[in-house]
């Protein structure tokens, strides 16, 4: 196999969430917190995911208080807690081909730990995680910050090159870049153009379905 160890997104890479469960959320948010208030559309949400970034977007943008802040959190986390999304169809053949031809497979994103978690094992593939870094509220921990990667490559006793992460908005690309380890632009999830352009720009590879990551990862 051409990489060793595939370092996955999850939202929007693995899953078919953003559209499903996180931007609903923020409109339930937007209705409560600012009635009356226009709500950005679903490809402007995904535009804000991808610069500056959801928490930049709620405090520079809306001027979300710290306790609306809270209350935004709180919605999403009851979205999330009963609205399990879809995994690409598939995504889990692939993986499971690479793990069980030897590949070593982590996970790298901003849900939680225990949502990422659940939403494998709700397919019967709970075990192909082996290694899992979602959110944290100390940002030197999560991405794009190169913790994560580090731990990754430190545990699985790997050179950057072996590795490959695989997502879909700009946080891998600093990664990449601060890690050495190659990015790959998940391009199956959404079709926006200026996503597009950067991700195809500023990625080693950029794959615009799941079968150009089949061909990369087993040439």
């Amino acid at each position: 196999m051409r990489f060793k160890c595939l370092i996955l997104d999850h939202d929007d890479t693995a899953v078919h969430s953003t559209a499903d469960i996180h931007y609903p959320a923020h409109i339930k948010t937007m209705e409560k917190l600012r009635p009356g208030v226009e709500v950005i559309s679903l490809e402007g949400w995904f535009l804000k995911n991808f610069h500056p970034g959801i928490m930049e977007y709620m405090t520079d943008e809306l001027k979300f208080t710290n306790f609306e802040i809270e209350e935004e959190y709180s919605i999403w986390q009851d979205f999330v807690a009963t609205r399990h999304p879809e995994f690409y169809p598939g995504f889990i053949d692939l993986v499971r081909e690479f793990k069980n031809r030897g590949g070593r497979v982590a996970i790298v994103s901003h849900s939680t730990k225990e949502v990422i978690q659940r939403d494998y094992d709700s397919v019967g593939a709970g075990d192909i995680p082996e290694l899992i870094f979602g959110w944290h509220n100390n940002e030197n921990l999560r991405k794009p910050a190169p913790y994560p990667i580090e731990e990754i490559l430190k545990n699985f006793n790997l050179k950057p090159e072996e590795a490959l992460i695989i997502d879909d908005l700009k946080p891998a690309v600093i990664m990449s870049r601060n890690t050495g380890v190659p990015v790959a632009g998940a391009g199956w999830g959404h079709r926006i153009p200026e996503i597009i352009d950067y991700m195809e720009k500023n990625c080693h590879f950029y794959l615009k379905e799941l079968d150009d990551l089949r061909a990369l990862i087993f040439p």
